[in-house]
C-alpha cells in the first residue's frame, strides 16, 4: 500500500533543495489559546511513529490509512464540545494518531521514545486487572549479559503493571528466592512504591547453580490459587511470566494438575539469548496455556517483545466485544502549562476492535482511543459559593489515590516544574488525617454514600498557620468512573445561606465600577462553549449574558450550563449592597490627600460570591507589597480551591474583631514590611449567622507600630497618666 500521511515529526520539514521531505508535507499550524497557544491544526490529526519503528512499514501505513476516518470524528467531537482538548488513537501496531495535529520535536539525540502502548491509559483499556507471578531463572547458565537482559525484561514487565494489578517476583535455581523475602507466598499491589522497591532488589540477583523450573512453577500456581481463593487481588486475569534461557521439559504434569482443562492461568515465556535449543519446550508451554512465546536476544529487543503479552490478555475483551471505559489517575501534562503551573489531567479511554468475524474470533485488538480531561474542568461543576468559606470538594480513585484535593501538591516548589515522583499516587489518608481507622477513606474506596464528621487542623498560608475546625464530609461514587466524590463542609459555614434580590439594571450599574472584579477560576458562565468566548473574563461574560449581547450565552440549548443564574443573581446583590463602600473609601482618600501620613496603602472587600472591591490609597508603583491581591499571590485571592487567606482567617474570629498578620517572605524584604488587617461581616450579630463578606486594609508596618504604641499609652484613669506602659523596661 502506497499512502502519504502527515508524520508528526517530519511535517513542514524541507531538504537542502527546499523540497518537503517524504511524509513531511505542508501542515498548517496556528497558535491556539485553548491549547495554551501551542501551534496546532484543528482541521486535521497527524501521526507519530516511535523512532525505533520504520514509519513506512506496511502494517503501519495500512493502519494509518484506515484510521484516517477518525479525522472527521475528532473534528465533530470538538465542534460539539469545545471544552475538549487532546483526542487520540493509539494503535496496537505502535503508531499514535493525535488531534489536533501538532509537530513533535525529537530530543537532543534525535530520538522520540514515546510509544503509546507503554502509556497507562493504553494498558488499562487494553487489558483487565491481573495477578502476575514473574519467574526469573538465575541458574549458572544465565551469567553475564543474559542475566542483565532478564533483569531489564522484569523491569519492563513491571512498567506495564498498574494500580489495579498484583504481582510478585521469584528467582529460582535449585532453590526459590523471593526477590523481597518479606513478601513470600503472597502478591502485592503494583503501585509505584512497590514496583520501585522490587526493582532495587533485582540488582541483588546473581546467577549460579542449576535451574529447577518445576519447583518454581509449583510455587507460582499455589500462590495464585491461594491468593484468588481469599478474594484478594484483581479477581480477574492471572498469568505466570517465565524468563529463562531454556527449559529441558514441558512440565505437562504440573499444568495438568493446576491449570487444565480450564487454563485460567496464562503462561508467557521469554527465551533469553540467541540460542534456540530449548525454544520448542517454551513455545509448547505458552501455547498449551493460552499464552505467548517470544525470544529476546539483546537489550534493544526487550521493550517491543514484552508488550506482546498485553495483546494476548486483551483477546477476551475483543472476543466478548467489551467496550469497557477506563479512567486513569491524575497525571501532569507538561505540554499544557498554565499561569499556575502544570495542568493535572485524567484520561478516559476504551479499546477499539474490528467487528468483522475473522478478526473478532481471533481476538485481535486494533488499539485504544482516548481523550484527556483536565481536572480543573471537573472542578468547574462544583459550586464553590455553596460550600462555604472553608468548604472544598475532592475526588479519589478506587485505590484511594487523590484525583483532586486542595492539599495535593504535585510539585516540589510552587512555580517550578520539578514533579514529586509519587504525585499521582498520594493516598487520601495522607491529607485527611483521621483519628480513627480510615473510616472516610475506606467508605469512599468501597464506593459508599454517606456522611462522616471529625475535628481537623487545617494549615493555611502555605503551612505557616493552622485553623482548628470540625468538618462534615459527604461522599458518594461517581457513576461510570472508578472515582468517588467527597465534599467537606466546615461547621458554621456552608449550612446557612442568604439570598438577596435586586434588579438587573441596579446590579449591572454597580458591576461597571472599575475596582470590581470576580474570581476568574469560578464558573459564573461557561466560556468554553464557544471559541469566541474563551478570551472573556467571567465579569465580561456576565455582563454580556445579562445584556443579551451574546446570543449563544442566551441559547436555550446551553441554558442549563451556560451561566449559573442563581450565582449571578447573588453577585448582582453583592455588587449593589457593597457599592456604598466605594464612596466611603473615596472620602478617606480625599482626607488622606490633605494629610501627609499615608500609612494605609490599600483597602479591600470580598464577598461570598467571589466579588472583590479594591481601593488604592497610594499609586500602584508606591505599594510596598506589589503582589498583594494579584494572581502572583494566590493565597490572597479567590481561586478554585479556596477563599482568600485574609477572608478565611477573619471568618474564624469573634464577630467584630480584627485579625492582623505580617506576610512571611524569604524572597523580598518589602513583603514583610506590611500588616494586613481583616474582619468578617456577618448578616446578624450571631455565631450561626452566615459570613457574607470580609473587609480589610493593608498598611505599612511602621505605621501600624506607631498607632499601636500611641494606643497603648492611653489609659482610662481620670488624670490620663498610665501606671505602666509598653515603653517601660
Amino acid at each position: 500500500l502506497q499512502y502519504e500521511y502527515f508524520n508528526a515529526v517530519l511535517i513542514n520539514e524541507r531538504d537542502e533543495e527546499g523540497n518537503y521531505l517524504e511524509l513531511g508535507k505542508e501542515f498548517i499550524l496556528v497558535p491556539n489559546d485553548h491549547f495554551n497557544n501551542l501551534p496546532v491544526n484543528i482541521s486535521l490529526s497527524d501521526v507519530q511513529v516511535p523512532t525505533n519503528m520504520y514509519n513506512k512499514d506496511p502494517a503501519i501505513v495500512n493502519g494509518v490509512y484506515w484510521s484516517e476516518s477518525l479525522n472527521k470524528v475528532f473534528v465533530d467531537n470538538f465542534d460539539r464540545d469545545p471544552s475538549l482538548i487532546w483526542q487520540y488513537f493509539g494503535s496496537a501496531k505502535g503508531f499514535f494518531r493525535q488531534y489536533p495535529g501538532i509537530k513533535w520535536e525529537p530530543d537532543e539525540n534525535g530520538v522520540i521514545a514515546f510509544d503509546c502502548r507503554n502509556r497507562k491509559w493504553y494498558i488499562q483499556a487494553a487489558t483487565s486487572p491481573k495477578d502476575v507471578v514473574i519467574l526469573v531463572d538465575v541458574s549458572g547458565s544465565m551469567k553475564g549479559l543474559r542475566l542483565t537482559i532478564a533483569k531489564q525484561t522484569v523491569s519492563s514487565i513491571l512498567d506495564t503493571l498498574g494500580d489495579d494489578d498484583f504481582f510478585n517476583i521469584i528467582a529460582y535455581n535449585e532453590e526459590l528466592h523471593y526477590v523481597e523475602p518479606c513478601l513470600n507466598g503472597t502478591l502485592v499491589q503494583a503501585d509505584r512504591a512497590n514496583k520501585e522497591h522490587f526493582r532495587e532488589h533485582l540488582d541483588k540477583l546473581f546467577a549460579k547453580g542449576i535451574g529447577m523450573l518445576d519447583i518454581a512453577l509449583n510455587e507460582a500456581f499455589n500462590m495464585l490459587n491461594e491468593f484468588n481463593h481469599t478474594g484478594q487481588g484483581s479477581i480477574c486475569s492471572q498469568a505466570i511470566m517465565l524468563i529463562t534461557d531454556g527449559a529441558v521439559d514441558t512440565y505437562d504434569t504440573i499444568f495438568a494438575k493446576y491449570n487444565w482443562p480450564d487454563r485460567k492461568v496464562r503462561i508467557f515465556t521469554y527465551l533469553i539469548g540467541r540460542e534456540a535449543a530449548f525454544a520448542d519446550n517454551l513455545k509448547w508451554m505458552a501455547c498449551a496455556n493460552k499464552g505467548f512465546f517470544t525470544q529476546i536476544s539483546t537489550l534493544a529487543d526487550v521493550q517491543e517483545n514484552v508488550m506482546e503479552y498485553l495483546h494476548v490478555l486483551s483477546r477476551p475483551k475483543v472476543i466478548d466485544q467489551e467496550h469497557d471505559v477506563v479512567w486513569t489517575e491524575a497525571y501532569i501534562d507538561s505540554t499544557l502549562a498554565d499561569d499556575q503551573g502544570l495542568v493535572l489531567m485524567t484520561t478516559v479511554a476504551m479499546p477499539v476492535f474490528s467487528k468483522q468475524n475473522e478478526t473478532r474470533s481471533k481476538g485481535i485488538l486494533l488499539g485504544v482511543v482516548g481523550t484527556d480531561v483536565p481536572v480543573k474542568e471537573l472542578l468547574k461543576t462544583i459550586p464553590k459559593y455553596k460550600l462555604g468559606i472553608h468548604g472544598y470538594a475532592f475526588a479519589i480513585t478506587n485505590n484511594g489515590y487523590i484525583l483532586t484535593h486542595p492539599e495535593l501538591r504535585p510539585l516540589y516548589e510552587e512555580g517550578k516544574k520539578r514533579r514529586k515522583p509519587n504525585y499521582s499516587s498520594v493516598d487520601l489518608s495522607e491529607v485527611e488525617w483521621e483519628d480513627r481507622d480510615d473510616v472516610l477513606r475506606n467508605a469512599m474506596v468501597n464506593r459508599k454514600t454517606g456522611k462522616f464528621s471529625m475535628e481537623v487542623k487545617k494549615t493555611v498560608d502555605k503551612g505557616k498557620r493552622v485553623l482548628v475546625m470540625t468538618n462534615d464530609y459527604y461522599y458518594t461514587d461517581i457513576k461510570g468512573t472508578p472515582f468517588s466524590l467527597g465534599v467537606a463542609l466546615s461547621r458554621g459555614h456552608g449550612k446557612y445561606f442568604f439570598r438577596g434580590n435586586v434588579t438587573v439594571e441596579e446590579g449591572l450599574h454597580d458591576l461597571e465600577h472599575p475596582d470590581v472584579s470576580l474570581a476568574d477560576e469560578w464558573s459564573y458562565c461557561n466560556t468554553d462553549l464557544h471559541p469566541e468566548h474563551r478570551q472573556m473574563t467571567q465579569l465580561e461574560a456576565i455582563k454580556r449574558y445579562l445584556t443579551g449581547k451574546e446570543p449563544l450565552l442566551q441559547c436555550k440549548y446551553f441554558v442549563k450550563y451556560a451561566c449559573d443564574k442563581e450565582l449571578i443573581q447573588e453577585v448582582l446583590f453583592d455588587a449593589v449592597v457593597s457599592a456604598p463602600i466605594e464612596a466611603y473609601w473615596t472620602s478617606l482618600a480625599l482626607n488622606k490627600s490633605e494629610n501627609s501620613d499615608k500609612g494605609v496603602e490599600v483597602a479591600f472587600l470580598g464577598t461570598r460570591t467571589g466579588l472583590s472591591r479594591i481601593n488604592l490609597f497610594v499609586g500602584p508603583e508606591q505599594l510596598t507589597n506589589q503582589d498583594f491581591l494579584t494572581a502572583e499571590d494566590k493565597e490572597n485571592i479567590f481561586n478554585a480551591d479556596h477563599f482568600p487567606l485574609w477572608y478565611r482567617r477573619a471568618a474564624e474570629q469573634i464577630p467584630g474583631s480584627f485579625v492582623y498578620s505580617i506576610p512571611f517572605s524569604t524572597e523580598t524584604a518589602n513583603k514583610s514590611n506590611v500588616v494586613t488587617a481583616s474582619t468578617a461581616i456577618q448578616l446578624l450579630d450571631d455565631r450561626k449567622s452566615p459570613v457574607v463578606a470580609a473587609v480589610g486594609i493593608q498598611m505599612k508596618l511602621e505605621f501600624f507600630q506607631r498607632k499601636f504604641w500611641t494606643a497603648s499609652r492611653q489609659c482610662a484613669s481620670l488624670d490620663g497618666r498610665c501606671a505602666i506602659s509598653c515603653d517601660d523596661e
